[in-house]
C-alpha cells in the first residue's frame, strides 16, 4: 500500500488536529477543519489504511485516531513545513542573545530559559561538550559562606561551572587576585599542558599570599583532575505538568527523575553532536522513560567547532514545525555571538 497525496493530506490533518487539542481526531474533524475536498467515508477509509500502514492508532477510549510514533516520524521527515518566527519571536530570540554577549553564563541559561518560554516544551542546553579547548577565560565569583563559583570558559565557547570550598575569611578581593592570577598563567592552554612547573610558577606568583596558595591549588583541582559539572541547563521543566500526556504521575515522576539525574541527560545530548538539526520521536529516545517524548537538538558551534548541544523535550504531541525553527533560530544565534564574542 503507497502512500498516496489523499492519504498524506489526512495524516497530516490528523498529527495538525491531535497537537493542537490532545483529542482523537474523527473524520468528521477533518471533513469540517481542512477542506480536503472529499466526503467523511472516503476519510475514513483513507483512516482505516493509515492504520494498516502503522501510522495512526485507535485508543481504546474513543473512536478518534491519534498518530503514532511512526506517523510523527513520517510527518516530520515528509509533511512538516518549517514554521515561520513571528517579528516578535525573532526580536526576543537576537535581543536576548546580544545582550548577554560578555556573560556567557547568563547567556546560556537565558537561552535556555528562552526556549522553554517560545515552545511550552522543557530546554536543554549542554554547554561542556570541549573539555580539551584551550582556556580563554576564568571567572572566580563568591557563591555562598565558604563556598565560590568558577566558571571556566574554553576558546571553543564551551562553559563548565565548579563550586569550589574556600575559607570562612575569604574576601572578595581575595577571589578576584587569584583569578587574575590564574588567568594570566593558564589562558590559552589546554588541561594537558598544565604541567607541575606551572604550578610551581603560580606558587611562586603567590608566596607573599600564601593564604591565597592553597585557594588557588583548590580552584586548579577540578580542571586538572577533569571533574565538572553536569554541564546541563534545564528550563521549563514544569512545562511538563500542564501536558495532558502526564497527567500520570508515575510517568512525570520517572521523567522529573531523569532531569534531577544531569549525568543521563549529559551523556543523552553528548550524543547528539551531528551538527545539523535531529528529533527522536518516542520509542527512538533509548531511554524507556522517555518513550512517551520527543526529543529535538541540534549543536552550537565556534570556528567548525561543536561548543554544545541546544534541545528541547516535550510529548509526542507538540508542534514540531515551531519546535524544529526554533531550535534551528536559537542555535545559529547562539553560534553567532560566541563567534563575535571570540573574535
Amino acid at each position: 500500500m503507497q502512500m498516496d497525496e489523499r492519504k498524506k493530506k489526512v495524516l497530516e490533518a490528523i498529527v495538525l488536529d491531535y497537537i493542537a487539542t490532545a483529542e482523537p481526531v474523527g473524520s468528521r474533524t477533518i471533513a469540517r477543519n481542512f477542506n480536503l475536498g472529499v466526503s467523511s467515508a472516503t476519510i475514513r477509509n483513507e483512516m482505516a489504511d493509515l492504520e494498516d500502514l502503522g501510522l495512526i492508532e485507535q485508543p481504546h477510549t474513543s473512536a478518534g485516531r491519534i498518530p503514532s510514533d511512526a506517523g510523527y516520524r513520517f510527518y516530520v521527515d515528509w509533511l512538516m513545513q518549517k514554521a515561520s518566527l513571528s517579528g516578535d519571536e525573532r526580536s526576543v530570540v537576537e535581543s536576548i542573545v546580544f545582550q548577554k554577549i560578555k556573560k556567557i553564563q547568563g547567556l546560556v541559561q537565558d537561552t535556555s530559559r528562552l526556549l522553554s518560554q517560545l515552545t511550552n516544551l522543557t530546554s536543554l542546553v549542554l554547554t561542556s561538550q570541549q573539555t580539551n579547548s584551550p582556556l580563554h577565560q576564568v571567572h572566580i565569583l563568591p557563591y555562598q559562606q565558604a563556598k565560590a563559583l568558577m566558571v571556566v570558559v574554553r576558546e571553543s565557547g564551551a562553559v563548565e561551572n565548579h563550586i569550589v570550598d574556600v575559607a570562612e575569611s575569604t574576601t572578595a578581593e581575595d577571589l578576584q587576585h587569584v583569578t587574575t592570577i590564574l588567568n594570566g598563567k593558564l589562558k590559552g592552554l589546554t588541561l594537558e599542558k598544565v604541567k607541575s612547573s606551572l604550578l610551581r610558577e603560580i606558587y611562586s606568583e603567590l608566596t607573599r599570599q600564601k593564604d591565597l596558595i592553597n585557594m588557588a591549588l583548590e580552584f586548579l583541582g577540578p580542571m586538572v583532575d577533569g571533574r565538572d559539572s553536569n554541564g546541563v541547563v534545564l528550563g521549563g521543566t514544569l512545562n511538563m505538568l500542564n501536558q495532558p500526556e502526564f497527567k500520570d504521575v508515575h510517568k512525570l515522576k520517572s521523567l522529573l527523575q531523569i532531569f534531577e539525574e544531569g549525568s543521563v541527560l549529559k551523556k543523552i545530548l553528548s550524543e547528539e553532536t551531528g551538527g545539523g538539526l535531529t528529533v527522536r520521536i518516542g520509542g527512538e529516545n533509548k531511554l524507556e522513560e522517555m518513550h512517551d517524548c520527543s526529543l529535538i537538538t541540534a549543536s552550537y558551534q565556534v570556528d567548525g567547532q561543536i561548543a554544545g548541544v541546544i534541545g528541547v523535550l516535550g510529548p509526542t504531541r507538540m508542534d514540531y514545525a515551531k519546535a524544529c525553527t526554533l531550535v534551528e533560530a536559537m542555535t545559529q544565534n547562539l553560534s553567532t555571538v560566541l563567534k563575535r564574542y571570540y573574535k
